[in-house]
């Protein structure tokens, strides 16, 4: 049996010919800018009769592999001499700097190209160029060399060839999953009540290239009916990866746990969940250079032998899994799992490695992104993500920092961060009258200055480090980006703080660019237990009209949870004068159902206030508070102490919104009851009212999207912490007025509307 591997020219010298170090000392963001310049640049100089992008493809079969390679040269010149193929690459290394007969890797890279032309078009010879242009110099070194067909062929052969083991185990293991994924039957002995019918749902969205909105109740197990008909794709041949996007690390352990679960049922997999670097770096300070880190130092001569080990070794690679086989082959573990997603069959990661354009996985080809299906956990979470990442913000004192830094050190980065010290402050004068004021448009003399002192800062972060420098430079960068994206789903605006004024390009709207981030994957699913109103997180999260949709209702019977609603103001201004019913009601419930308590405060000070009159009134009561900044050992330890069939009440006083009030999952008596203060409406603030103003002109309901459907999110998330299970019971108090009123009542779930007031 003959399997086809897939892969473009440029990945598979990369592979076979990787080596060097990791070195993230400054480069110049412009990078990739310059490259591109630089690729239309010289192809400008070509002749009439040569040809620029050329796209060529072949067939090379090695052993029982047949390897489909395909890519883009940069240039194809006809000569006197016969035909070159033209490979353009620019660097910021000074030219004779530079190894003096080129890069292997480059070499490589040209050569295949070279054999694949000169193959479809039965050549005896061909040359091959490399064009190497210094990005700031702009010079040019040419390096030319003629190949025989035969000497090309040989070559062609001997890449497959190493690339062959690594192909060969990716190979084996993809017959070897499909053919369980075929086998593979649900792993619980029954479907819970709408399990079925939200597995369907995948299966039939990923069979016909679509995206899915689900609104399914906590409880239902939505990681293994949306991962389940995932995997049963496969063995169909319709799909060749997952990624399992979520929000937060206790969601991506419930990713793993459903993967491991497949697993014992027969299912090979190989997943691997990337963490953020800072928690994984092994190293003092997270410094990527070759010479303060031995991980980074000489990675690229390492890390396909600790691929090759790690993927023939290991399914689950955890983070640590990663950690241990990171030590073992001395690599960067973040890298290391970076380069894993290439190979993976489920990626389990945060929401940015996919949507951030300063953060996604880059080197994802668009050929992959078609047999790829995004799912995406607690995407309610996705909104206010979506708005930070396509947001970006500078203030005037970063500039007056710098400018005070290199005053007598650097005249060309003084100046420059004076000139746009300056703009702040005229900006800050045009609108004394007010602290925050949005404005038209952004001032193109701004950004002028901008990519000045970017150009200035690039010469002197290149010799030293400067780290407020750097800092800033990352800023701008940012800033600059997001400059590029602007348009009607966003606000510009300013706000003063005593003497600093800062500047806002805020994405009010995350709809069109999240939906532009996501294009190109075979499917989308979005779900969540609290994608409610359904049409306002379709809307939001960049939905089209021709996207499904589904809303399961709750297995889980009415009986089960006890509501209660006890109508208090817990408006800010009443907040002083209804706190000690709120304390004598907690009580009163606690004596009339003792158990194990949560109770969710709608900010951190109001927490406090409630508590430290709870435990003065009723010091022999074991609390819990949630402190802040926990770390992840502090979060655990909170959670550990809510153990079953315990004798003593136990309250824990957390933050809606926060850490415990969404992914924790506290089944049976670890549990008893939730009290919920206040409807989670955000604080009134400049930013959410831009959000109120832009809806309501875009003829929709202002106030719901800026304030009332996030607020409640927060409430149904902190509700869902209590029944789990068919076998879990419980009591849910809503402490506020407005839950009686029709506006906040409709948002609340069918199974919580038999409420009794007290």
């Amino acid at each position: 049996m003959t399997n086809t591997i897939r892969i473009a020219v440029r990945a598979l010298v990369e592979n076979v010919f990787s080596s060097g170090s990791i070195d993230n000392r400054f480069r110049s963001q412009s990078a990739l800018l310059d490259g591109t310049r630089i690729h239309q640049q010289i192809q400008s100089t070509y002749k009439e009769s040569d040809q620029k992008e050329v796209y060529l493809r072949t067939e090379l079969a090695f052993k029982e592999l047949l390897f489909t390679i395909d890519g883009r040269c940069d240039g194809l010149l006809v000569g006197e001499d016969g035909l070159t193929i033209d490979e353009i690459k620019s660097t910021s290394l000074p030219l004779d700097q530079l190894e003096s007969e080129g890069l292997p890797v480059h070499w490589a890279q040209a050569k295949m190209y070279a054999y694949i032309y000169a193959k479809d078009h039965h050549l005896g010879k061909i040359f091959v160029q490399l064009t190497y242009v210094q990005v700031e110099s702009d010079e040019r070194k040419y390096l030319k060399k003629c190949f025989t067909f035969e000497e090309l062929e040989v070559f062609a052969h001997d890449v497959v060839e190493n690339y062959y083991p690594f192909a060969k185990l990716i190979s084996d293991h993809r017959n070897v999953r499909n053919e369980s994924s075929k086998q593979l039957v649900f792993p619980f002995e029954s479907y819970r009540a709408g399990q079925r019918k939200l597995t369907g749902a995948v299966y039939k969205t990923l069979s016909e290239k679509k995206s899915l909105f689900v609104k399914a109740p906590t409880g239902i197990g939505k990681t293994i009916s949306t991962f389940f008909p995932a995997i049963k794709a496969f063995g169909e041949g319709e799909l060749e990866r997952i990624f399992y996007l979520t929000a937060k690390t206790i969601t991506r352990t419930t990713a793993e746990e459903a993967a491991s679960r497949m697993r014992s049922c027969g299912l090979c997999m190989k997943s691997v969940t990337i963490t953020a670097k800072e928690k994984v770096c092994f190293k003092d300070e997270t410094k990527c250079q070759k010479d303060y880190c031995e991980f980074a130092n000489g990675y690229y001569d390492r890390i396909n032998e600790a691929i090759l080990d790690i993927a023939a070794n290991e399914s689950s690679m955890n983070r640590d899994v990663i950690e241990e086989y990171a030590h073992k082959h001395t690599v960067c573990p973040f890298e290391f799992s970076l380069d894993l997603a290439y190979v993976a069959d489920a990626i389990i990661c945060d929401y940015n490695y996919i949507f951030d354009p300063r953060v996604s996985l880059k080197r994802l080809f668009e050929e992959q992104k078609k047999t790829t299906l995004l799912l995406v956990d607690e995407a309610h979470n996705l909104v206010d993500r979506g708005r930070e990442m396509f947001s970006a913000s500078l203030n005037k004192d970063l500039f007056l920092q710098i400018k005070k830094e290199f005053k007598s050190v650097n005249k060309v980065i003084y100046e420059s961060a004076n000139k746009v010290n300056s703009w702040f402050i005229s900006f800050k004068k045009g609108n004394d009258d007010q602290n925050e004021f949005t404005i038209e448009e952004l001032d193109e003399g701004l950004v002028v200055l901008l990519n000045q002192f970017m150009e200035a800062s690039q010469p002197i972060l290149q010799l030293e480090t400067s780290p407020n420098l750097l800092e800033l430079y990352f800023k701008v960068n940012a800033f600059l980006k997001i400059v590029e994206l602007l348009d009607d789903h966003y606000v510009i605006y300013g706000e003063k703080d005593k003497n600093d004024v800062t500047l806002k390009l805020f994405c009010i709207d995350p709809s069109k660019l999240l939906q532009k981030m996501g294009k190109g994957y075979r499917s989308k699913v979005f779900f969540s237990a609290t994608l409610s109103p359904l049409p306002y997180y379709q809307d939001i999260l960049g939905g089209k009209e021709e996207d499904y949709s589904l809303s399961i209702p709750s297995p889980f019977k009415e009986e089960q949870t006890d509501i209660f609603i006890k109508p208090l103001s817990t408006r800010y201004r009443d907040r002083e004068r209804t706190k000690g019913k709120i304390v004598s009601m907690i009580h009163s419930l606690i004596q009339n159902r003792p158990g194990n308590y949560l109770i969710f405060f709608p900010s951190y000070h109001y927490l406090l206030t409630v508590y430290d009159q709870f435990i003065n009134e009723f010091p022999g009561i074991n609390t819990l508070l949630q402190g802040a900044g926990m770390s992840e050992k502090e979060r655990e330890a909170f959670l550990e102490q809510f153990k079953p069939n315990q004798t003593e009440t136990l309250i824990g006083f957390a933050v809606l919104g926060g850490v415990f009030s969404e992914g924790v999952d506290l089944k049976g008596d670890r549990l008893n009851g939730v009290v919920v203060i206040g409807v989670g409406l955000p604080q009134l603030c400049y930013e959410r009212n831009l959000i109120k103003e832009h809806f309501n002109q875009k003829e929709k309901n202002g106030y719901d999207y800026a304030y009332v459907f996030p607020g409640m999110n927060k409430v149904l998330q902190a509700g869902g912490r209590l029944i789990r299970s068919e076998e879990d019971h419980g009591t849910i108090v809503l402490v506020d007025d407005r839950f009686l009123q029709r506006q906040y009542q409709t948002l609340l779930p069918q199974e919580w509307r038999n409420f009794i007031v007290i």
